[in-house]
């Protein structure tokens, strides 16, 4: 039997990025991807013939500068191109666009209010030193702060004179924007409603050409570089432990391959409640894992279409299409649809983040076609009424008359559609209840509580079992974070 250094479950970007660590280090690594093809949620697939969709992720936000830097991904194509624009159209007409020029977007917003257009200044000042007293943190390995191992008291030493060093505003500014609600944080700034709502969602986007599938394929080019054997279609049933010790797995189609030690990408509820025989793992680490939040509550529709949206307040092509384009006019508007979603549905005018691809990058659709991202929020994994495989079509049109309202052409130049709902989103892609962080981010399963208290440095309670998705610290997005901290923590044992 053909035996491996290390067993990765799942092909995801960060199960991908772990693999090409540790192949660069010297191990024998297997990568295992249940489904045809590497990525995760990070794909491109041509569902439609001509129209290739990043059918889940679709805009690159925290790629790990690191990671591009010790992957040489750059050698294997990546290009990342900047989304330099937020279009924000509005009900009556008006509409609110956030340019990469900040002289530009200045006097956009003084259209609206000049006292915002004053205070976008001092808040863009202050959202880039947040970002750099956050930034340190995304590359450290959470201390254990339980311990009085010496290193790990360094370690939470070195994250509290981080944190000293920022100063006295700073932190209490920091402390305001992790603990209060972004509507209550954007109140004390701001008075124009569709500024405070497209400013909810804090962006700094570029979208990879030839889709986000490109971020996966070119940390595989260079896992299989470094010597890595990636399998598709392989789906992991088990986990194989014995003493306490993992040593391999078990796939659906009853192989067993063995390994020094298995690497999880996916989440606790998949690994722990699915994987692992619960013999295996003590009731209170159970307990913490089936407590761990995972719900889900978006949804993505993908477009094929036959021309441009044509916008009412902004009608033809023009620089507006080439960016990000919300449909949030207000907090209030946000906030309706979020409570749709509270009690068992999905929203009936949803929050809508969307991008055109194919205006940055013409290989995404045939000639004088275009495809269009939307991520749909909010879509419950669980439905009052129904499921999901009857109203995923509801759901499709739901999204289509909320943008119509918009850009009135929309409905008559749709050629294709493909509706992914939570529920999809588990089915087919592993994340539990469609979450896509796998596992909410919330101030109770950050850091060195993610994914529960004590397991915050990739290791858990079963000895050369390793977690290295999302699920684990700095969490979700397309960073490959989570990845290579995994794996530089493995190579430490």
């Amino acid at each position: 039997m053909n035996k491996y250094d290390a067993i990765i479950i799942g092909g995801g970007h960060n199960g991908l990025t772990s693999a090409a660590y540790l192949a660069k280090a010297g191990k024998k690594v297997l990568v295992l991807e249940r489904r045809h093809l590497v990525g995760g949620a990070a794909v491109t697939e041509e569902i439609y013939p001509g129209f290739k969709y990043s059918v889940c992720s679709y805009v690159v936000s925290l790629l790990r500068p690191e990671v591009i830097r010790e992957l040489e991904l750059p050698k294997y194509d990546l290009e990342i191109i900047p989304l330099d624009s937020t279009f924000s159209p509005l009900p009556d007409g008006n509409y609110l666009a956030r340019w990469g020029d900040h002289a530009k977007t200045r006097r956009e917003i003084a259209r609206h209010s000049i006292t915002d257009a004053d205070a976008y200044e001092q808040y863009g000042q202050l959202m880039v030193q947040m970002a750099m007293a956050v930034k340190p943190l995304l590359g450290t390995i959470p201390p254990k702060p339980t311990s009085w191992n010496p290193k790990e008291l360094f370690g939470l030493a070195s994250v509290g004179n981080h944190f000293r060093r920022l100063g006295e505003k700073l932190l209490y500014d920091l402390t305001k924007l992790m603990t209060m609600s972004s509507a209550d944080f954007l109140d004390e700034w701001f008075e124009t409603e569709v500024l405070k709502a497209t400013m909810s969602a804090i962006r700094s986007w570029g979208f990879a050409r030839g889709g986000m599938g490109t971020i996966s394929r070119v940390i595989a080019d260079a896992a299989r570089h470094f010597g890595a054997e990636i399998r598709t279609s392989a789906a992991v049933d088990y986990v194989l432990i014995k003493n306490g010790r993992a040593y391999g797995v078990v796939l659906d189609s009853g192989e067993e391959i063995h390994a020094n030690i298995v690497v999880s990408g996916v989440d606790p509820k998949r690994t722990f409640l699915k994987m692992v025989d619960s013999g295996h793992l003590g009731a209170e680490f159970v307990q913490q894992v089936s407590n761990f939040k995972i719900r889900g509550s978006s949804a993505k529709v993908n477009l094929s279409l036959d021309t441009l949206p044509d916008f009412t307040c902004l009608p033809g092509n023009g620089p507006h299409l080439a960016g990000a384009i919300s449909i949030s006019p207000s907090i209030d508007y946000i906030e309706r649809a979020y409570d749709d979603a509270k009690y068992g549905d999905f929203s009936r005018r949803p929050y809508l983040d969307i991008i055109i691809p194919s205006t940055l990058d013409p290989s995404m659709a045939p000639p004088g076609k275009h495809v269009m991202s939307i991520f749909v929020q909010y879509a419950p994994y669980h439905l009052k009424n129904g499921t999901w495989l009857e109203r995923r079509e509801e759901l499709g049109d739901t999204v289509i008359d909320t943008l119509s309202a918009y850009a009135p052409n929309i409905k008559d130049i749709v050629l294709h559609r493909q509706v992914i709902t939570p529920w999809d989103l588990e089915q087919e892609f592993g994340l539990t209840e469609g979450n896509i962080f796998q596992g909410e981010l919330t101030l109770d399963q950050l850091f060195f509580l993610r994914p529960v208290p004590g397991w915050a440095k990739y290791r858990t309670p079963i000895k050369n079992l390793y977690m290295c998705g999302a699920c684990t610290h700095p969490g979700g997005g397309v960073m490959a974070a989570s990845g290579r901290l995994a794996a530089l923590e493995i190579l430490k044992d």
